[in-house]
């Protein structure tokens, strides 16, 4: 399957602050930026910056960047799913799962995760696939936020949603493990009915649930 990517570019503007927002770049470009010391979610920011340019550099990688001057203060990330998850099943070609949403402490009134997530489906490049994400709330940054659990999942859903991703029902053990997890889909208008079968299946495996 041929992914095809166009850079789109994008500029904000917040008290003396100008931030742009950019992607899918490149794994070259990601090398001249380095990363906010406070994308420390999942890595250290050192690592961080390594796995994005390896995701960056593989055929349906898509990695979306907010950045002040040579600072990434937020990325989001879209590739095929792990292959130890159930969602690598069947590897469809036309499953993208999106990974990685994280913005700088500093940075978090600004709205740049949404910019970020709009950014990646411009100019209708996500049409032909069924976009994902699974939300666990063991990831969620609970301390900084001070947000609740469910105030957190409240506020992820209203971010997809921005996309149009919208909830999805699912037997997957680790979402069914917390009433906070959840799966979100967005079936894009040019994918074909044969993958929507296919991903229904994928969602539910215990024959009772399908």
């Amino acid at each position: 399957m041929e992914h095809r990517k166009t850079h789109i570019r994008h500029t904000v503007s917040s008290g003396g602050r100008e931030i742009v927002i950019e992607g899918p770049v490149s794994p070259e470009l990601l090398q001249h930026f380095q990363m906010h010391e406070e994308l420390d979610a999942f890595r250290r920011p050192k690592d961080q910056h390594e796995a994005l340019i390896e995701i960056a550099g593989l055929p349906e990688g898509r990695i979306i960047i907010a950045r002040e001057q040579d600072t990434i203060v937020g990325y989001v990330t879209f590739h095929y799913p792990d292959e130890m998850e159930r969602w690598s099943q069947g590897n469809m070609p036309d499953l993208i799962e999106l990974g990685a949403i994280e913005v700088a402490n500093d940075y978090r009134s600004l709205g740049l995760g949404s910019k970020m997530i709009r950014t990646a489906f411009e100019q209708e490049q996500m049409e032909r696939y069924i976009v994902f994400t699974t939300e666990y709330y063991w990831h969620w940054d609970l301390k900084s936020s001070g947000l609740s659990v469910w105030d957190y999942r409240k506020m992820m859903e209203r971010l997809m949603k921005t996309v149009d991703m919208v909830w999805y029902a699912t037997d997957d053990p680790e979402i069914c493990s917390h009433p906070a997890n959840c799966l979100m889909v967005r079936i894009g208008k040019d994918v074909p009915l044969e993958s929507e079968e296919q991903f229904d299946r994928i969602r539910f495996q215990q024959r009772f649930m399908y």
